[in-house]
């Protein structure tokens, strides 16, 4: 009896192509979405891995400089002449052909064992690495080096990404550095006795292994923005799954209600159904995550550049297949599946025996389950009011977004109904009640299409309003911080202070740009040095200040910190922030500091060169009107690469191309979740096309063309279509609210003021409107091409 009951399952399909194309097709879908961006979260974090890995970052002691980022390599000999088993590196940005690569330089006769970089360093010829000048770098990074360099190059795929390897004085060449090095790393077994590192470094700090920077710390909120966006197109795709299981479970009322009678325990149906579902939801996993690749492999790159843009971290540009994302994907499929169909599997362990099959076969909301669904939703939306009252962290924000999407979801319908009730008490005319009532009868079968649409449409919205408002502040701010005309980069002059004297008689005023790295408030941050003058007091907006704000850091009573660090450390103005281990100052003022994952505190020079006489200005910022003078005496002068010296407009440009970029990936993910939408109404409208033909045939009959009918259902979906898209906009005008004042705090450290784009809102409607279209032409047409037998059969057959 197995195998016949199995045929009996097979056989609907068989009749249905369609509607068996609507579930595997929604299912991958949903799960390509969601695998996608779990291939490049996973991605993301093995690169993460592996350039902790090429130092063992994390699992050795480091002694790095009190004060800037360089030390002398003379500290090096003295530590190991002192008993001190050290090992030294010199790492840095090289930018070779519009590629910024990270050069790590080692000694390969101290680096010590258990690091990529020794395990890469074992892998190559050590005479040929130290004598030839050797460089040992992945396949993407040694396709740069080999053809811009005069280096031999090894390829060695288990380096990391946009790393390249090389002995410690070849790096210092590339790097113009020679005699300095970056930090020390402490080899785990030293001598019983050695002199205290006081006595021989004492500009130098020991930072223990569990304190060393991880990058994928500050990259988590991106990769978790990432996941929600993943999660919110599964959801979409679900929909239309849901939709599908409803549609089938429903339609085979007669048949179950027939095999139950023949002797078939509900059981045991229940079980061959399970499995069913169970091998379709592989089946369509599977193809989703052929699909989730493909998606993954095209939005990698801007990934990669919005990682290394605004946390410095280099992301591989090529994908792997690894079972993380994979089994991850598969998993969804599944749950997303029986998730789908657990509803259905309720109603039919309850259906009674002799429940009739019903004349009409799709009712997927019932009075009742209109009624607990509104109750859903308002319980949910109440839950989302109260975590925007009393909610905190990264978690409530993302809780507070779910509450408030599905929410919204779930009082779709009732909401529709209700305008489309109120629609109905104002037309006149038989034909015109007619419309509005069969729209509203419609609603159980369009629900769970228009439900996706309303969260595609809200997705789209908020994203838009948030990086639309943040496109506004971020020129903003680079036109506030950007105000000199040139920029110099003085890494490779050694006599800082002629530079500067150069500098004092060409230009109309020099920005000195000095900072060391340091923990405020126990937070990692960054020290400023500014020399005050006309272009802070003119340019800089704070967010908080006292009246002399500027007056106050100038003369070294002051400190000026940014949101970030306001926020984390919970610091306003007047409240004292220890910046050294004998210096403490109030904060004088906040600023809004839009890409900076740490925070940063700013003091006048005369403060910073007294508090840290060991550090030299990295760059300079000139205000000129003569910007190409200056430019061509700097290079004849000092021999410096035009590469070094960087004009306004270049450097912002530079700056608005990473922010494109960084959103690129957001744009494309609403972009195909609203296509999934799109697809849920055109699979909705195809499979109500033969359901609803007992309702058209009667007016058919009383003479309306098929014509004008097939006209009526374009309009009945442009009308749902455009009912939706507007009940979304104060929707996703919520969630960018939610976004840019919960979220994006919680994650970033930094609050974007909210601006409205009517604009932006009008295409987006007008979009969601040319889906809903192209969904409803190939029914209408159908309908309109539809011969009259069809149509007449309808009085022989309906009951």
């Amino acid at each position: 009896m197995t195998g016949a009951v199995v045929a009996a399952l097979v056989s609907h399909w068989r009749r249905n192509r369609l509607q068996l194309m609507t579930l595997v097709l929604g299912l991958a879908m949903a799960t390509a979405l969601w695998s996608g961006v779990q291939a490049i979260n996973s991605e993301a974090r093995a690169s993460y891995d592996a350039a902790a890995a090429t130092l063992a970052e994390g699992r050795f002691d480091q002694l790095v400089p009190r004060d800037g980022e360089m030390m002398p390599q003379q500290r090096f000999v003295a530590l190991r002449r002192a008993g001190w088993l050290v090992s030294p590196v010199v790492e840095a940005r090289l930018r070779i052909d519009n590629t910024t690569l990270r050069l790590i330089g080692v000694d390969p006769l101290t680096m010590p064992e258990g690091s990529a970089a020794s395990a890469a360093l074992g892998r190559t010829d050590l005479d040929g690495f130290v004598r030839a000048d050797t460089l040992v770098a992945g396949p993407e990074a040694a396709v740069v080096l080999t053809a811009n360099l005069a280096n031999p190059v090894l390829t060695d795929p288990a380096v990391a990404p946009g790393t390249v390897l090389a002995d410690i004085g070849v790096a210092q060449a590339l790097l113009d550095r020679a005699g300095r090095i970056s930090r020390l790393i402490v080899l785990p077994d030293q001598p019983l006795r050695q002199p205290p590192l006081d006595e021989i470094a004492p500009d130098l700090v020991l930072v223990r292994a569990q304190a060393s920077s991880d990058v994928g710390r500050l990259t988590d909120s991106f990769h978790l923005n990432l996941t929600a966006f993943g999660f919110l197109s599964f959801a979409v795709g679900i929909f239309i799954v849901h939709g599908a299981i409803g549609l089938a479970f429903e339609q085979r009322r007669g048949m179950v209600r027939t095999l139950r009678a023949l002797g078939v325990p509900i059981a045991g149906l229940i079980v061959l159904m399970l499995l069913e579902l169970v091998v379709l939801a592989v089946l369509a996993g599977a193809l989703g995550l052929v699909l989730g690749y493909w998606i993954a492999a095209l939005l990698l790159p801007d990934v990669a550049a919005t990682v290394r843009g605004l946390y410095g971290a280099d992301v591989a540009g090529t994908l792997q297949i690894r079972p993380a994302w994979w089994l991850s994907g598969l998993a969804m499929a599944l749950g997303g599946a029986l998730m789908a169909a657990a509803s259905a599997f309720w109603r039919l362990a309850r259906m009674p025996i002799l429940a009739s099959a019903g004349g009409r076969a799709w009712a997927l909301a019932s009075g009742r389950t209109r009624v607990l669904q509104a109750a859903a939703a308002v319980l949910l939306l109440g839950a989302a009011g109260l975590l925007t009252i009393v909610g905190t962290g990264l978690a409530a924000g993302f809780a507070l977004l779910a509450a408030l999407l599905l929410g919204a979801a779930l009082a779709l319908p009732t909401c529709l109904a209700a305008i489309l009730r109120l629609g109905e008490g104002l037309s006149g005319g038989p034909m015109a009640h007619w419309f509005w009532a069969d729209t509203r009868q419609q609603l159980p079968g369009l629900g769970l299409a228009l439900m996706a649409l309303l969260l595609a449409m809200a997705a789209n919205v908020g994203v838009s309003t948030m990086v639309s408002s943040f496109r506004l502040t971020f020129v903003g701010f680079l036109d506030q911080r950007l105000s000199a005309e040139l920029y110099v980069d003085a890494e490779a002059v050694a006599d800082r202070s002629a530079l500067e004297r150069f500098l004092d008689a060409r230009a109309d005023a020099v920005l000195p740009i000095m900072s060391v790295d340091a923990t405020l408030a126990g937070l990692p941050a960054e020290i400023f040095g500014a020399r005050v003058g006309d272009t802070y007091r003119d340019n800089w907006r704070f967010l908080d200040a006292s009246p002399a704000v500027w007056d106050e850091v100038e003369e070294g009573r002051a400190v000026v910190i940014n949101e970030q660090l306001s926020r984390r450390a919970g610091l306003q103005v007047g409240d004292m922030l220890a910046l050294a281990p004998e210096l403490s100052l109030p904060v004088a003022g906040v600023v809004g500091d839009y890409g900076n994952p740490i925070g940063q505190a700013i003091v006048g020079e005369a403060l910073f060169r007294q508090t840290f006489p060991s550090v030299q200005p990295s760059r300079y910022g000139l205000r000129t009107d003569d910007a190409q003078g200056v430019r061509q005496a700097l290079v004849e002068t000092f021999d410096l690469s035009p590469a070094r010296i960087i004009d306004q407009a270049s450097l912002k440009a530079f700056s608005l191309s990473v922010f494109e970029r960084t959103f690129s990936v957001t744009g494309a993910l609403n972009v195909l979740t609203l296509a999934v939408a799109a697809f849920a109404i055109l699979m909705s409208l195809l499979t109500l096309a033969a359901l609803r033909l007992p309702q058209m045939a009667p007016v058919w009959a009383m003479g309306t063309t098929q014509r004008r009918l097939a006209v009526q259902e374009i309009l009945r979906t442009l009308l749902l279509a455009a009912v939706t898209a507007l009940l979304a906009l104060p929707l996703g005008l919520a969630l960018a609210w939610v976004l840019l004042a919960i979220v994006n705090v919680e994650a970033f450290g930094w609050r974007l003021p909210m601006y409205l784009f009517p604009v932006e809102y009008a295409r987006l409607v007008l979009f969601a409107l040319v889906a809903a279209l192209v969904a409803a032409l190939w029914p209408a047409w159908r309908l309109a091409r539809m011969e009259p037998a069809a149509l007449l059969r309808i009085f022989a057959n309906e009951r």
